[in-house]
C-alpha cells in the first residue's frame, strides 16, 4: 500500500465521489478526491437543489392568487430575478462550503483542478501526478444540446440559473422532466413559456395516463406546448431576441432558449480512451456488478455508468463501492422499484411499473384510479386536478406500480415506495386507514377497478 500517495483517488465531487471518498477514509483508506468545477456536483449546483428552489419561487404567483379567496387582501406582488437568483447563489454557496468541510473532516485531500488518468494508477491534476492503488471515476453526466443554425445563442441548465435578466418570452427545448420542470418554473414566474418537444406527447417512459394528466394540467397554467415541433434554426435579432425556426416553417419570438434535451456521459479529457476502458456506445463507462471497469484497479460509479441519473442512485452506488473494497464481497443494489418525483406544477410522484410496463411484461393488470379537485381549490376555485394511480397483478393481488400527479407527490410516494419495496397487496392498502382530510388517504380508499 505505501508505493502509491493513495488508497483511492476519486474523480468528481458529486453525490456519489464525495460519498464514496468519505466512506472509504472513514473505513481507514488514504483517500483524495479532484473536482474541477461544482464542489457537490450537478444536483447541489445546477440541478435538484436550485431547480426545486425555483420551483418553489414559480409556485407563489397562484398562491397569492388563491389567498383572496381565503380572506387575505391581495395587493399585488412583485418578482424580482435578481433577488431569486442572488438568494439561490448564496445557498448553493452554502451548501458548496458544507460539502467541502465534510471531505475535510473525513481526512479526505481535495485537490482542485480537472484530473485525467495518465495510467492505471496514475492521476495527473495541474500538471502533478498522484498514484493510488484505486482509481474512481465518479465524474457524472453533462447537458447535452444538438448541433443546429443559431446553437451558440441557447443556453442549457447550467447557464439558466445565473441569467442576468430574467426573459419575458422563453422557449424550452426536450421533452424529459428537466424540460417539464423548467417550463412550468418559467410560466409560473410570469414568462411566456414555450416547449418544444420532436415527439406526439413529452414524459416518455413514465405512465401514459400521467404523461396525458400532465400535459393537461400544464396547458391550464399558461405553459404553450408544441408537441411534434422540431427546431431548425435560431437566429438573433437586431433587438437581441431570438427568432426560433422550426422545421415546418413556423416561428417563435423569444427572449431566450433552454435546451434540455438530454445528458451524457462526462468523460471527454479523462484519458479512458488512452487506456482502452470500455465504454458503451452512448459514452458510458462499462462496470460490472463491483463498479469495476475492464482495468482492473479503475472504478466507476453513478451518472456516468448509465445508471437512473439519480442522486439517491449514485449514494447508494458509493455505499456498495466502498464496502466491497473493504470485504471484497459484492453488496448488489436492487435498481427495481426507485421511486421518483417529476417537480413540475403540479409534481409527478412514481414508483413500480407504468401501466403499459406492467402489461408488456405479460402481468394480468387491474387499475384504480382517482380524478378529483384538490381540497384547497374547492375554496380557491382554481381548474388544478389531481390524479392517482394504482397498478396490480391480479395474479397475486401485489400492487405493482403507484402513480400520482398533484401537491407534493414526491412527499406522498416516498413513502408507498416502502410499502411496494416490502410487497403490499391490494388488500393491504384496502386494510389501511386513511389520514383524513388528506389527499394521500385516496390510495387507500380506491375499491372500484377502472381497467
Amino acid at each position: 500500500m505505501a508505493e502509491f500517495d493513495f488508497d483511492l483517488f476519486v474523480i468528481g465531487a458529486g453525490s456519489g465521489g464525495v460519498r464514496a471518498a468519505r466512506m472509504a477514509a472513514v473505513a481507514g483508506m488514504r483517500v483524495a478526491v479532484a473536482e474541477d468545477r461544482y464542489m457537490g456536483g450537478t444536483c447541489v449546483n445546477v440541478g435538484c437543489v436550485p431547480k426545486k428552489l425555483f420551483v418553489y419561487a414559480s409556485s407563489y404567483s397562484e398562491a397569492f392568487e388563491d389567498a383572496a379567496a381565503y380572506g387575505w387582501q391581495n395587493r399585488g406582488a412583485d418578482f424580482n430575478w435578481q433577488t431569486l437568483r442572488e438568494n439561490n447563489a448564496s445557498e448553493v454557496g452554502r451548501l458548496n462550503g458544507i460539502y467541502r468541510n465534510l471531505l475535510a473532516n473525513s481526512g479526505v485531500s481535495v485537490v482542485d483542478g480537472r484530473a485525467s488518468i495518465e495510467d492505471p494508477h496514475g492521476v495527473v491534476v495541474n500538471g502533478r501526478r498522484y498514484s493510488a492503488e484505486r482509481i474512481l471515476v465518479a465524474t457524472g453526466s453533462w447537458p447535452f444540446i444538438p448541433d443546429f443554425p443559431g446553437r451558440e445563442y441557447v443556453m442549457s441548465s447550467n447557464e439558466v440559473f445565473s441569467m442576468e435578466e430574467f426573459p419575458r418570452r422563453i422557449l424550452v427545448v426536450g421533452g424529459g422532466y428537466i424540460a417539464v420542470e423548467f417550463a412550468g418554473i418559467f410560466a409560473g414566474l410570469g414568462a411566456e413559456t414555450h416547449l418544444s418537444y420532436r415527439r406526439q406527447l413529452f414524459l416518455r417512459g413514465f405512465d401514459r395516463d400521467i404523461r396525458n394528466f400532465v400535459r393537461d394540467e400544464m396547458a391550464k397554467k399558461g405553459a404553450q406546448l408544441h408537441f411534434d415541433h422540431r427546431i431548425a434554426a435560431v437566429e438573433k435579432l437586431g433587438d437581441g431576441s431570438l427568432l426560433v425556426r422550426a422545421d415546418d416553417g413556423s416561428t417563435i419570438a423569444v427572449d431566450a432558449v433552454l435546451y434540455a434535451t438530454g445528458r451524457v456521459a462526462n468523460t471527454s479529457g479523462l484519458g479512458l480512451d488512452k487506456l482502452g476502458v470500455v465504454l458503451h456506445r452512448d459514452g458510458t463507462i462499462s462496470v460490472d456488478d463491483n463498479f469495476r471497469t475492464n482495468v482492473r484497479s479503475i472504478y466507476a460509479l453513478g451518472d456516468v455508468t448509465g445508471e437512473p441519473q439519480l442522486t439517491p442512485v449514485a449514494l447508494a452506488e458509493a455505499m456498495a463501492l466502498v464496502k466491497h473494497l473493504q470485504t471484497g464481497n459484492l453488496t448488489e443494489i436492487d435498481y427495481n422499484n426507485i421511486p421518483t418525483a417529476v417537480f413540475c406544477q403540479p409534481n409527478i410522484g412514481t414508483v413500480g411499473l407504468s401501466e403499459e410496463e406492467a402489461r408488456d411484461s405479460g402481468i394480468p393488470v387491474v387499475v384504480y384510479k382517482s380524478d378529483f379537485r384538490p381540497m384547497r381549490h374547492t375554496v380557491s376555485g382554481r381548474d388544478e386536478r389531481t390524479l392517482m394511480k394504482l397498478v396490480v397483478d391480479s395474479s397475486n393481488d401485489k400492487v405493482v406500480g403507484v402513480h400520482m400527479v398533484g401537491p407534493d407527490a414526491g412527499e406522498i410516494i416516498q413513502g408507498l415506495a416502502v410499502a411496494i419495496k416490502a410487497g403490499a397487496t391490494k388488500q393491504v392498502f384496502d386494510q389501511t386507514i386513511g389520514i383524513h382530510p388528506t389527499a394521500a388517504e385516496e390510495f387507500v380508499t380506491m375499491r372500484t377497478p377502472v381497467a
